[in-house]
């Protein structure tokens, strides 16, 4: 972020040094005519090289990407033409806890700009006006998410005082009916550098602290968010504190403590908790720096048996992505079956779109993975981004021409029918003779269930299909039709 780097030029341009000569300061990105000024930098393929093949940006990106730390990171050139260098300076060192209050304790309005008003405000406001930002930066390194190049991995985080003291002004605003809507930051449950060495040394070059597992100098610990909940709890007027920034399960599930598990669930979600597995194929989740489902599945298994524990009815919502780099139709159709399984069809569907400063982005622009430089499929065509996207929203009648698409290109007309796996019916209640022949073959389309398939979200997760689920074959068949799940049972344990 730019708060030190605002006040060092300022001190600079106080104490008379011209603006050309001030190059230096970390966090800043300068243009230089002269390579001869240029001390110390490794320089990055030229925008030229970067132009003509685009393994040198892959190349580029990746270097980039090992320079965002503040204790590490190196100051990085690239050439634009003989007498043009542009000159990125390593980031800013972390904020202490006291800088980072004082940042927070600044006059700050808490709203949108007047200029808004004649339009109608901003309406998404309200979802933010009386949420308190307790951390900055993040250490989960998910390869679709930024926070690596503007926050950094060093989590830096507000004291108690300091975030009490904001609660106890929300407390006074007109507006507020007693509830504080989210506590947190990128990620809600890091309060303090993942391991200590961190702010001495900075982190790993090329080790990331959760993935594909937690590293073994992990500090998993959440008694400081603990606390601090209990003491927002307490705050007058304040009567529930919610969490919806995103929960990072795989670090909830490494620390060996498991209370902050029981806080979550007895005071902190409003009846459904929002989580990211974002998808369930091994391939595509490798790429996008997330841990294995499996993982996923043990959360889901720990929250239900705490709800059930403290007497609670509440529910998991996974935010699923489309799409993304690496996920052929074949991964698409995994993650419809997953839906299938678990009851569940979701209302949004996060389409992967390239962003600026990405390990994603990357890979979709090179269709390499710059970490590897090995290549990666990526779904480009709109049609077959619709498609994917259409197979998680299977139910929808008005995809349908686009999953039985879908699953013909796929090779997979087997779930194209009547029996319980099936995602979609066949058109004209008929099914072709080739869909047939898919269902006859070994391990498709047949009435048994899938090795494991009786548990396949772990608790409460739906063992039939929905619109293609037995006891819904239609006129004379003497069958009921199954109640049509909803999202406050789909999840619901069994």
């Amino acid at each position: 972020m730019g708060e030190r780097s605002v006040v060092e030029i300022a001190e600079a341009l106080e104490a008379g040094i011209p603006v050309e000569e001030i190059t230096y300061i970390p966090g800043t990105v300068v243009k230089v005519r002269d390579r001869e000024r240029i001390l110390d930098a490794q320089f990055l393929p030229s925008y030229e090289e970067l132009t003509r093949d685009r393994r040198n940006y892959a190349e580029s990106f990746y270097i980039q990407y090992q320079n965002t730390d503040p204790f590490t990171g190196k100051q990085l050139a690239e050439a634009y033409s003989e007498h043009l260098f542009i000159v990125q300076n390593p980031p800013a060192k972390p904020l202490s806890v006291t800088e980072m209050d004082d940042v927070y304790a600044l006059p700050y309005t808490r709203t949108y700009h007047p200029s808004y008003e004649e339009k109608g405000g901003v309406p998404a406001i309200s979802e933010i006006r009386f949420s308190l930002i307790s951390n900055r930066g993040c250490f989960g390194g998910c390869s679709f998410c930024a926070l690596t190049f503007h926050q950094g991995r060093i989590v830096q985080v507000r004291s108690h005082e300091s975030l009490l003291a904001e609660a106890e002004a929300i407390t006074k605003e007109k507006d507020f009916k007693g509830y504080i809507h989210d506590v947190g930051g990128p990620t809600a449950n890091f309060r303090h550098p993942s391991c200590e060495k961190q702010l001495e040394h900075g982190v790993c070059k090329n080790r990331q602290c959760l993935f594909p597992k937690p590293c073994r100098n992990l500090d998993a610990d959440h008694s400081d968010y603990v606390s601090l909940l209990k003491k927002l709890r307490s705050v007058p007027k304040v009567k529930k504190v919610f969490i919806r920034s995103g929960i990072r399960f795989d670090y909830l599930l490494a620390d060996q403590k498991k209370d902050f598990l029981k806080e979550l669930c007895e005071y902190h979600v409003s009846g459904q908790l929002k989580v990211a597995p974002e998808h369930v194929s091994a391939p595509v989740l490798s790429l996008m720096g997330k841990p294995e489902h499996r993982v996923y599945e043990e959360f889901t298994r720990q929250f239900y048996r705490m709800n059930e524990r403290i007497g609670k009815k509440q529910y998991l919502v996974p935010y699923l992505m489309s799409s993304h780099p690496g996920s052929t139709l074949k991964e698409a159709v995994e993650l419809a079956e997953y839906c299938r399984d678990l009851g569940y069809m979701p209302e949004q569907v996060q389409d992967f779109y390239p962003t600026p400063s990405t390990l994603s982005t990357c890979m979709y622009y090179t269709g390499l993975d710059p970490r590897t430089m090995k290549p990666v499929y990526v779904p480009k065509d709109p049609h077959e981004k619709a498609m994917q996207r259409a197979l998680i929203q299977y139910r929808n009648p008005k995809l349908y021409d686009l999953v039985c698409e879908a699953l013909e290109k796929a090779g997979r007309t087997d779930l194209i029918g009547y029996g319980p796996k099936c995602l979609v019916r066949p058109k004209n209640g008929r099914s072709s003779a080739r869909q047939a022949a898919a269902a006859a073959r070994p391990g498709r389309g047949k009435m048994t269930s899938r090795p494991g398939s009786d548990k396949t979200s772990g608790p409460g997760s739906a063992k039939t299909s929905g619109s293609g689920s037995a006891g819904t074959s239609g006129k004379g068949s003497g069958t009921v039709r199954k109640k049509k799940k909803t999202i406050r049972n789909v999840h619901k344990k069994k």
